[in-house]
């Protein structure tokens, strides 16, 4: 007997068949939950698949067909392709009529109590029952009636003529906001729904559909982009990033579009003072925040405000948050250290974010400015079961042992501590072709004692860095390495050690081994240096000694000879270690454990450098840091409406949910001196609840006192 919601729509009774049809799926439930349906099914596809992202990033993801058919359906750009608009509009026009269709029904239903219903229908409910009364029918009805009352139910009686005299029907309800609940559910989905549209790029489109602007594709400066390509400082509704310089202002925002971008401008510029950035002991953020001044465009007003995480700064109409930082242009100087012997070092400065032209002989390329980090926090332990104090992951030594160079010998005590600036940086060659590299400025103790310079190379961004461990002189330099270096490429250089070598090392009552060290010296100093060829190849480092004991040595003997044969590599190369000082005016080197840690780690890297793939390395010498701030612009009128839908979707949720729409009808009519009395419970859901309080209603009002 109460009011049910059907899942068929409204069948309107003028028109053509099609467009009563039409009507009917529009206005159904089943259509409007369809509908649903594949907006969270596309919901789900944007959370998979990366949005707003170059298309040659979803070719190399997902290959060429596939990334054609993804941006040829915008699921790039779902939440503003024009198909999930229309399904969103088609939504709200679908739970609109459903609630219109079904919202007086509901209203008159509430006010409603069905005192009409006949006694003979009471007995065709689940719950019913029959009961003698004591009094006469008035007064049963006034006293079940103030009883119900009292319990929190609604009631109205209703006076009948019978043959046997005077009746009265008892009319009660109660639950009646799981009807209002449904309005309110309903109507949420409808407010969220429009929310959504007018804080999506609805206008923003609607402005390059029909207000001709267009989306820019191209480069080069915001202050070139023409007129065409801004949207105005009226816009009602607009999502996008503010980039601003330390020192300077900035009045336009980036709306990012999956063909481009659109500049939108705004009210008012920003203007950076400072940028702050605090770290954790982990080198994580812990506070990014932002001193600016609002300068209003028409008024000229001036307003200062602090933007942190989470602590927004609005002004007409317009969210500022801060999102993130950047580099701002910092300024830097590098030192360019040649990786083999003959060329000179040089000095170059830059912006960052800019690049500059350098030769190698006939071959040019480009140097290009990427990043630069003035901290940088790392994980120095070696911890074998991985590091879970770095917060973010990057385990610098482990990243080393897998790199370049020997083992890395380290204790076990964790140590998370700050290495010092970095700079990030490119090197591009007249093909187009580039590799990134990221040198540290500062060495770096990676825990034998032996500072080293981390030089780290890659070919892709989706590769790690391999890292090239240089080590740094008594001065804390890489000068050192880089005489010792050449000194290993110059053949006089070479023969010189060899003789001061073979003087120290033989005995002066044995002369007959002279010839015979020296001769050994020169060829193990001169496979290092990859002056010989072995096997037919050119090779250098430990690997032509490894080759050549292959090739010449008996299996049987090559552990002893090898051994002996490093020594004699090990002694030369501190001679020619020695002389290449001597060229500088500086003293030889002590001997020491310094000495043999300097010598060891520089053995290693001279073997490793061959496959260093520039012939030059920048060394960050000094810089100017400028920080850059990152806010994100919003000018979002449809969350209020949001709020108020989901403040209604919550309500509507817990009354259709929790709230229990119930009726009771009492009929008392006369009988005898008392009355009888027909009781029967209506209830929108069966539950063990209902049958309880039935039960309890049955034994209160239908027992005789």
């Amino acid at each position: 007997m109460t009011a049910t919601t059907s899942t068929e729509g409204y069948e309107p009774q003028r028109g053509s068949a099609v467009w009563r049809s039409g009507m009917e799926l529009l206005s159904s439930m089943r259509f409007a939950i369809a509908l649903l349906t594949v907006i969270c099914i596309a919901s789900v596809i944007g959370t998979v698949i990366k949005q707003h992202e170059p298309a040659v990033n979803y070719t190399n993801q997902f290959g060429p067909f596939w990334a054609d058919l993804f941006l040829a359906l915008k699921l790039n750009a779902v939440y503003s392709a024009w198909w999930f608009l229309i399904i969103l509009a088609f939504l709200v026009i679908s739970t609109s009529l459903c609630i219109l269709r079904n919202t007086p029904k509901f209203l008159a239903d509430i006010r409603n109590y069905k005192e009409n219903i006949r006694e003979g229908s009471l007995k065709a409910f689940h719950h019913k029952a029959e009961g003698p009364l004591a009094q006469a029918p008035e007064a049963e009805a006034q006293r079940i009636g103030q009883m119900l009352a009292g319990g929190g139910w609604k009631v109205k009686l209703q006076e009948r003529d019978t043959p046997t005299g005077k009746g009265w029907m008892v009319a009660a309800k109660a639950g009646a906001a799981n009807k209002i609940g449904y309005i309110a559910a309903h109507s949420a989905i409808v407010l969220i729904c429009l929310g959504g549209l007018f804080d999506g790029d609805l206008f923003v489109r609607a402005l390059t559909w029909f207000g001709g602007k267009t989306v820019y594709s191209g480069g080069g400066f915001v202050s070139e982009v023409k007129p065409e390509h801004r949207l105005p400082p009226s816009n009602p509704t607009f999502r996008g990033n503010l980039v601003v310089s330390e020192g300077t202002v900035s009045s336009t925002a980036i709306l990012s579009q999956s063909d481009g971008i659109l500049l939108q401008e705004l009210p008012f510029a920003v203007e950076l003072k400072k940028f702050i950035v605090e770290y954790y002991p982990t080198g994580m953020p812990k506070l990014f925040a932002s001193d600016i001044v609002i300068h209003d465009k028409e008024t000229g007003e001036s307003k200062e405000e602090r933007i942190e995480v989470n602590h927004p700064a609005s002004y007409r109409g317009v969210q500022i948050y801060q999102s993130s930082f950047d580099d701002g242009g910092s300024r830097v100087k590098l030192k360019a250290l040649p990786m083999a012997g003959g060329a000179k070092s040089f000095e170059v400065e830059g912006t960052i974010g800019s690049s500059s032209q350098i030769t190698n002989g006939d071959e040019k390329l480009t140097l290009e400015y990427t990043a630069l980090r003035v901290i940088n926090v790392e994980n120095m332990t070696n911890d074998a079961g991985g590091s879970g104090a770095d917060v973010r992951k990057v385990d610098l030594r482990q990243a080393l042992n897998s790199r370049l160079g020997a083992a890395d010998k380290t204790p076990t005590q964790r140590e998370m501590r700050n290495v010092g600036p970095s700079i990030t940086y490119k090197l591009r060659d007249e093909a187009g072709q580039a590799r990134e590299f990221h040198n540290y400025m500062l060495p770096v103790d990676t825990g034998d004692g032996t500072p080293v310079f981390l030089l780290g190379v890659r070919t892709a961004t989706s590769e790690p860095f391999r890292y090239l461990r240089l080590p740094a002189d008594e001065d804390g330099s890489m000068e050192g390495f880089v005489r010792l270096r050449a000194a290993l490429h110059d053949p006089a250089m070479r023969e010189r050690a060899v003789r001061r070598y073979v003087l120290k090392a033989v005995d002066p009552q044995r002369p007959e081994l002279v010839e015979q060290l020296t001769a050994s010296a020169s060829r193990a100093v001169g496979l290092f240096a990859g002056a010989e060829t072995v096997g037919g190849r050119q090779v250098s480092g430990l690997q032509a000694i490894s080759d050549f004991m292959e090739t010449a040595v008996p299996e049987a003997e090559r552990e002893r000879a090898a051994e002996v044969l490093l020594r004699i590599l090990n002694g030369t190369l501190l001679e020619l270690s020695t002389l290449a000082r001597e060229t500088q005016g500086k003293p030889p080197l002590v001997e020491s454990e310094a000495t043999a840690r300097f010598m060891t780690q520089g053995v290693l890297a001279l073997s490793d450098i061959s496959l260093y793939p520039a012939p030059v390395t920048f060394q960050l010498d000094d810089f100017t840091q400028v920080q850059a701030s990152v806010f994100q612009v919003a000018r979002a009128p449809g969350k209020n409406v949001v709020y108020l839908g989901c403040l209604l979707l919550i309500l509507g949720v817990f009354a259709m949910l929790y709230v229990r729409e119930r009726r009771l009808w009492v009929w008392v009519a006369p009988d005898g001196t008392g009355a009888k009395a027909t009781m029967a419970l209506s209830t929108n859901r069966k539950t063990l609840d209902a049958d309880r309080e039935f039960e309890q209603l049955r034994s209160k009002l239908l027992t005789i006192p």
